[in-house]
């Protein structure tokens, strides 16, 4: 089966879906918490994304109810709800709106594609991703915004690789 084409990069992300994603990676920071969600887009233009939905990042809960078997807290983990997030890529192919990227924050230590990112992405870091995204790593330090990274699947390294994105 062929991946989609935003799987490969090049995307065109606006400033105003851009600017969703900093606002939430600015409150998440004050909550000290790492943003998580996706960006959809029209299937008919594949490397467009043109609206980005923020989802709650359930690692704080998690942590706080079973801190021996979720040791890590929303600053350096994200959770979601999967099956929310499953949903929302079942209507998206539905409806013609794709979801085609999936983007999180990091706190204070730059815009990378992290082992823990590689890990969440594949079901534990053995296999290829679970599904056909790109993903947007967005750093955001003292609670700016300093950098977005756009990383995607390389099959041939069996790894997340940067790829270039536009943003107009």
């Amino acid at each position: 089966m062929t991946e989609p084409d935003w799987t490969r990069g090049n995307l065109r992300i606006p400033k105003s879906v851009l600017e969703v994603v900093e606002k939430a990676g600015r409150a998440a920071y004050a909550r000290d918490e790492e943003a998580c969600g996706y960006l959809e887009g029209p299937v008919g233009d594949p490397l467009f994304v043109d609206r980005a939905i923020e989802l709650e990042n359930l690692a704080n809960k998690y942590h706080a109810a079973d801190p021996e078997g979720h040791p890590r807290t929303g600053r350096e983990d994200f959770k979601i709800n999967s099956l929310k997030f499953e949903r929302a890529i079942g209507e998206g192919q539905k409806s013609g709106r794709p979801v085609k990227v999936f983007f999180h924050s990091h706190l204070d230590c730059g815009a990378y594609f992290s082992a823990e990112d590689a890990a969440s992405m594949t079901l534990g870091g053995t296999g290829s991703p679970s599904y056909a995204l790109a993903y947007l790593v967005t750093a955001v330090d003292k609670g700016e915004v300093t950098a977005h990274r756009l990383f995607v699947w390389d099959e041939t390294s069996r790894s997340f690789v940067e790829a270039k994105f536009e943003s107009q």
